[in-house]
């Protein structure tokens, strides 16, 4: 026989989910707008990270520390070529795919875009004391870690 839970009241600004997407969003909206006049995006931050220090990888590799699907990977590195942030070469080791890596003009923005980050960051973290934000980091490490074992 399955265990009942007693059916509690649902208010949305009782969780801890709305609270952690309401955030989520403004910090989104907030690091969007900042990064764009940069020509960067959010979705765009593991590619980033990825190539900063000059070298290239295979689109394979940035989808895995990206955590999407190739597909999804291939769409977002087409426009960021259009857009001029990564270029691509030919993989000499793979006949069928290419290397990506940031062009000069985007690495050069990149400590622009993460002083942007760093600032919103900031701004979200106002009046915390530095033991509030290593409890806070720690604590949604813990709620993505809860949510990744249950997929």
């Amino acid at each position: 026989m399955q265990h009942e839970r007693k059916a509690r009241p649902w208010n949305p600004e009782s969780t801890s989910a709305y609270w952690i997407n309401r955030a989520s969003r403004l910090l989104m909206r907030l690091h969007e707008a900042r990064l764009r006049p940069l020509g960067f995006g959010m979705s765009q931050l593991p590619v980033l990270i990825a190539l900063e220090d000059g070298g290239t990888l295979p689109q394979k590799t940035l989808a895995e520390l990206a955590r999407v699907e190739q597909p999804t990977m291939a769409e977002m590195l087409a426009r960021m070529e259009r857009d001029g942030v990564i270029r691509r070469e030919p993989n000499p080791e793979d006949k069928r795919g290419s290397l990506t890596s940031l062009t000069s003009q985007s690495r050069a923005r990149l400590p622009e875009a993460k002083a942007a980050l760093m600032l919103g960051e900031d701004e979200a973290t106002a009046g915390f004391t530095q033991k509030e934000k290593a409890l806070l980091r720690e604590l949604l490490q813990r709620v993505v870690r809860n949510l990744e074992t249950e997929g």
